[in-house]
């Protein structure tokens, strides 16, 4: 298998084009009739979800043997000013954990998010959560195992770094399925940052449109622009307008390679009588808090 081909874009995040894995990755999401989703890795089915009606939300249920797919994040790699999203990248190839495949990818640092993303629609409880997608308040970020209290021991040792900036990035997945974030990584610093009054730094990893359908797009703007050019040419007086056409399409330009595209979502085996069996004895087994 070749690596990931990276590009870093002027921002500073990083885009991974990941070749030569076309079968489902490790951890993949697997969806059936009726609106029914299952999040998978390996053998393990470790978040199983329902749409609840049409674009009204989606109630989860999660199990427990979910595995990260980062190593333990040394402090001396985040007091070096290491630009995170590449070592992430790094480790995200090489793990056997994690959700690539085929695809181009977005690693980037996020700082802020919509005040309500990690107060009302951080799923803090567990195993059983709602996100709503009706109070305008989506991009509910859930994680994938229980969370640690505040003051439990791995949570307290993070809070000094957590206050004093050097806190290694929450790594986050944005799963279109749920239209909200998993916590792939960093459960006890995303507690810690919070107890110390502020959002956690995140690494976000998202999929990317296909290199076609990106080139197809640079066809379209690069034609959209010629056509508008010559025609401001053959008038006078638009040395203006022609200046921001090209500043317009610079933006555009630069803009490309990072537009977002829908998370794959695989055949469930078995389809709905078999989710329905699953989904009832990991409620039997774990019910909904």
């Amino acid at each position: 298998m070749t690596r990931a081909h990276g590009e870093t874009t002027p921002s500073g995040a990083l885009v991974l084009d990941v070749h030569d894995r076309p079968g489902p990755p490790p951890l993949r999401f697997e969806a059936a009739d009726g609106g029914r989703l299952l999040l998978r890795q390996g053998g393990r089915p470790v978040l199983l979800g329902r749409v609840d009606g049409p674009n009204e939300g989606v109630f989860l249920h999660r199990l427990p043997g979910y595995r990260s797919p980062l190593p333990p994040v040394r402090a001396d790699l985040t007091r070096s000013g290491a630009n995170m999203p590449h070592p992430y990248a790094r480790w995200l190839e090489e793990s056997p954990h994690g959700p690539l495949h085929d695809a181009r990818r977005l690693l980037g640092l996020r700082r802020v998010f919509p005040p309500y993303v990690w107060t009302g629609d951080f799923m803090r409880g567990w195993p059983g959560c709602h996100l709503d997608w009706c109070a305008g308040g989506r991009q509910g970020v859930v994680p994938l195992r229980p969370l640690s209290p505040p003051d439990a021991p791995r949570a307290k040792a993070y809070r000094p770094r957590a206050r004093e900036g050097t806190l290694a990035p929450v790594f986050l997945w944005f799963a279109t399925p749920l239209d909200g974030w998993l916590i792939l990584d960093g459960h006890d610093r995303s507690v810690a940052a919070l107890a110390e009054g502020s959002d956690p730094e995140c690494v976000i990893l998202e999929r990317l449109v296909d290199e076609d359908v990106r080139r197809r797009q640079l066809r379209t703007l690069t034609d959209e622009h010629e056509r508008s050019a010559a025609a401001l040419a053959r008038r006078p007086g638009t040395e203006h307008q022609r200046r921001r056409l090209a500043q317009g399409l610079g933006t555009a330009l630069a803009d490309l390679p990072c537009e977002a595209a829908r998370t794959v979502a695989r055949p469930f085996p078995g389809g709905p009588a078999t989710w329905d069996d699953l989904a009832a004895r990991a409620m039997f087994e774990c019910p909904r808090d």
